[in-house]
């Protein structure tokens, strides 16, 4: 973050936290790939989750190394054995409604038929511990604004937050994160991502590939996004602050609990 001044509505100057958006550029093998907006926490597993998101890699194992250079803003990827076509499968771009990256390499529709998603359930109650442990926690949007935050869940139990300039950056470098976990034997079927964004249907097919059957969100939901979710089965909850939510789609993977709604909320887990 950034402390710079501003006029605030009496005519003050004040003191405020800003954050810090700064340009990465991606380069695999050598070659040019593309130019992220970022903060930069975490740049390697957002790149790789990117490689990942994008379906540019197949494996983790294709990639022998990731290195960053903040000082001319690069990072610089090397595969194994290159990436075939990468030209013809990166020369198509579809435009979303993505902030600080919205696009997608192919035709990632072509697809989801293909994929089927673990029967991983989740209960209201696990719901209010989410939400809570998420408001709770310490962000740099608190601070400052101007970001949003993407959090894995297994079960209703935090394993990584991560905040950006966008929520597809936030949601690859989950990605990326999640990829090196699947090296360890990752944290089982019942994952649950949580995002600030709205759910687009870029978000949903991300998750999806990301193996997560249930997103929820602080916002809402686009028409293609619960098309998406409908189709793929995902559980797709939004609106979802304090004790209220909308289940837009997958209701049976929701274990409701409506006497909770009455109580004040859960605590989220120590």
């Amino acid at each position: 973050m950034r402390e710079v001044s501003a006029v605030n509505e009496f005519g003050q100057t004040v003191t405020v936290f800003i954050p810090a958006e700064r340009a990465l550029t991606v380069y695999v093998d050598k070659r040019e790939l593309v130019t992220l907006m970022t903060l930069g926490a975490h740049p390697e597993l957002l790149v790789l989750g990117f490689l990942r998101n994008q379906r540019l890699v197949a494996s983790v194992d294709e990639v022998e190394g990731i290195s960053v250079d903040w000082e001319v803003g690069a990072a610089a990827v090397k595969t194994r054995l290159g990436i075939p076509d990468i030209e013809a499968r990166t020369a198509k771009r579809v435009v979303t409604t993505g902030c600080g990256q919205g696009s997608v390499f192919g035709d990632l529709m072509a697809e989801v038929d293909n994929w089927v998603l673990p029967p991983a359930t989740l209960t209201q109650a696990q719901l209010y511990r989410i939400v809570n442990t998420i408001r709770l926690r310490d962000s740099t949007y608190k601070l400052s604004g101007s970001v949003h935050g993407c959090g894995l869940f297994c079960g209703d139990e935090l394993q990584l937050f991560i905040e950006d300039v966008g929520r597809h950056n936030a949601l690859d470098t989950l990605a990326g994160w999640m990829w090196m976990q699947d090296q360890r034997g990752g944290c089982g079927s019942d994952k649950v991502c949580y995002t600030t964004g709205r759910l687009t249907s870029e978000m949903v097919i991300k998750s999806a590939q990301m193996g997560v059957p249930i997103v929820v969100s602080r916002s809402g939901i686009t028409q293609m996004g619960l098309d998406i979710a409908k189709k793929l089965d995902v559980c797709a909850i939004g609106r979802a602050t304090n004790r209220r939510f909308k289940c837009f789609s997958g209701a049976h993977r929701l274990l409701l609990q409506p006497e909770l709604v009455g109580t004040r909320p859960a605590l989220a887990p120590a």
